[in-house]
C-alpha cells in the first residue's frame, strides 16, 4: 500500500471486561474522503478500561504515522483520555500519566493533530474490532 500523505483521520477504542480485565485496543486508519486504508486491533492481556484506551491512541498514532501522515485527527469515544489529550483534565493515576506522556509525545511528529470525543455509536468500526477481538479470548 502506497504511504499516505496529508490528513489522516484516525478511529480509536480500547475495552475492558471487567475493569481490569482482559483488555483489547483498535484502530481504523481513515484518508481525508474517509476510504479505510487500515483497521487494525489486538488483545493486551488484562487492563483497565482507561489503560486500553491509551494504549488505542497509541496504536493509531504509530499507524498513522507510519502510512505518511502529516495532520492526524483522533476519534475516540472515552470523554476522559480526549479531555485529558487535550490537557481540559488533569492526569492523577500514575499508570495514567506514562502513557499520555506517551501519547503527547508521539504527537509531536505530526504537524497539525486534533482529538475529538464522539457517542460509541459514531465509533461503531473501532468498538467493533474491539468486541471480536475480546470475543476471541
Amino acid at each position: 500500500m502506497a504511504a499516505a500523505k496529508g490528513t489522516l483521520r484516525v478511529n480509536v477504542d480500547g475495552g475492558a471486561r471487567g475493569n481490569p480485565g482482559p483488555a483489547a485496543i483498535a484502530a481504523v486508519v481513515q484518508d481525508g474522503g474517509g476510504e479505510v486504508l487500515e483497521e487494525r486491533s489486538e488483545a493486551i492481556g488484562t487492563a483497565t478500561n482507561n489503560v486500553a484506551e491509551y494504549r488505542a491512541l497509541l496504536l493509531g498514532i504509530e499507524r498513522a504515522a507510519a502510512l505518511g501522515a502529516k495532520t492526524l485527527e483522533l476519534i475516540g469515544d472515552s470523554e476522559l483520555i480526549v479531555r485529558q489529550v487535550k490537557g481540559e483534565y488533569k492526569v492523577k493515576d500514575g499508570n495514567l500519566r506514562e502513557l499520555h506522556r506517551q501519547v503527547r509525545e508521539a504527537l509531536d511528529g505530526f504537524e497539525e493533530w486534533s482529538i475529538r470525543h464522539v457517542r460509541r455509536d459514531d465509533n461503531a468500526e473501532a468498538d467493533r474490532l474491539v468486541n471480536e477481538e475480546l470475543d476471541r479470548l
